[in-house]
């Protein structure tokens, strides 16, 4: 299908956010939406860059569709920084001086835990697209919901993929001091110790560059695996630095962090990753659906990479999510919203989402803990492993877990 006939269907998907909406309630436009995204160091740049990009894919496809309410919207982007001071801060701009009625996006999980009080006490809902940790949805509060999967749901992958390599007695993780990496080492660690395997953390600060130090310690702790729990280019630095160490993904287990889903800049930052292991969030290309595919084509013209990263489409999705929750509310009330949210089924680039617990129906009835609170249930989350030295993301095998699966693991310290 040509990228024309692509655009057209995603143009044509999002006419149904304009559905209803006709004269309703009289609105200023453009109907202004946060988007947050790490832009500037420390964050993840290369993270928010994607984030950014499909968020004003988003903004057009919905404009083109006839908008919200009768008007366009705008997507008013914030650079978080991937600090939480610096998240307070943006999301009070948004709200205050911006004018945004809502928020979408958000990269890092500490640039969640700040700023959705600042949202929530404002009553101004949040779809927060790629911040894993649990407390975001667990403080269960009106206006904030998550459409990437939970930190432990993600932790709880990683520890049982790791449980079926061969000879595995113990693993290092390395982890930023965030409330991402924090978490999430922990919950590692533990579910390797239910399966018998020993685990060290290292913790560095977010946006360390130079591991020289931290690579000799983990060196001296010889190793089975290596599981990295930092994010953006930092990963790219640790594990080219591990690999001229000799304890790279070329001479044991590795898994390096999930912006190798850019492999474009993956392989320029680290041409000793073959064999590396990478989580990914969504199903594999070849099983999008038809919104996914066609804002893949728009968004690697636009980008001109070759790969679509899941922390784009859940950004995409975000900022979509919103303004059909909009449009169905007929309102850009804060409450209004959300009532349309937690009864939404939205057919996104990731899947349906949609929210089975909040106010209308609490986790605990059904024996789950506050963190499923305004929690999509549904993204899918593999492994991936780069076989080939180059090999685009969206190419890569698919090692675990067996629903997904297309090629046996390589082991490189068999």
């Amino acid at each position: 299908m040509k990228t024309s006939t692509l655009r057209r269907h995603l143009m044509l998907s999002a006419a149904a956010f304009a559905l209803g909406a006709g004269a309703a309630n009289a609105q200023d436009c453009p109907i202004k939406i946060g988007g947050l995204a790490p832009l500037s160091a420390p964050g993840t740049v290369v993270g928010g860059e994607a984030m950014r990009d499909a968020m004003m894919i988003a903004e057009a496809d919905i404009n083109a569709a006839g908008g919200v309410l009768g008007c366009d919207i705008e997507v008013v982007i914030a650079d978080t920084e991937g600090l939480p001071e610096r998240a307070i801060a943006v999301m009070e701009r948004l709200i205050t001086q911006d004018g945004v009625v809502a928020v979408g996006g958000g990269y890092h999980s500490s640039v969640g835990v700040a700023s959705k009080d600042v949202a929530d006490a404002r009553g101004i809902p949040v779809v927060f697209a790629e911040t894993w940790n649990d407390t975001i949805t667990g403080d269960k509060q009106k206006h904030i919901f998550r459409i990437a999967p939970l930190s432990s749901w993600t932790s709880n992958v990683n520890w049982q993929f790791a449980l079926t390599l061969p000879g595995i007695e113990k693993v290092v993780i390395l982890t930023e001091n965030t409330d991402y990496g924090i978490p999430a080492s922990q919950e590692t660690a533990k579910g390797l110790e239910s399966g018998g395997v020993a685990s060290t953390i290292f913790s560095v600060d977010i946006g360390t560059q130079d591991y020289a130090g931290i690579v000799e310690r983990i060196k001296a702790e010889d190793p089975d695996m290596i599981i990295t729990l930092v994010t953006g280019e930092a990963a790219f630095n640790f594990t080219q630095q591990a690999a001229d160490a000799g304890i790279g993904p070329m001479d044991l287990p590795f898994q390096t962090g999930q912006d190798a889903l850019e492999s474009g800049t993956y392989w320029t930052n680290v041409p000793d990753g073959q064999y590396a292991f990478v989580q990914r969030i969504g199903v594999p290309e070849s099983q999008f659906t038809e919104k996914g595919r066609a804002f893949a084509a728009v968004y690697k013209e636009k980008t001109g990479k070759s790969d679509v990263e899941s922390y784009a489409m859940e950004a995409y999705d975000s900022i979509a999510v919103l303004a059909q929750a909009m449009n169905e509310a007929g309102s850009t009330d804060g409450d209004a919203i959300v009532t349309a949210l937690e009864n939404i089924s939205h057919e996104g680039t990731l899947g349906r989402i949609y929210f089975d617990y909040g106010l209308k129906r609490d986790p605990s009835e059904d024996g789950k803990g506050d963190e499923w609170w305004h929690q999509w249930p549904d993204p899918a989350i593999t492994i991936i492993q780069f076989q080939e030295e180059g090999q685009a993301s969206s190419e890569a095998a698919i090692v675990y877990p067996e629903a997904y699966k297309t090629a046996e693991p390589i082991w490189v310290n068999q």
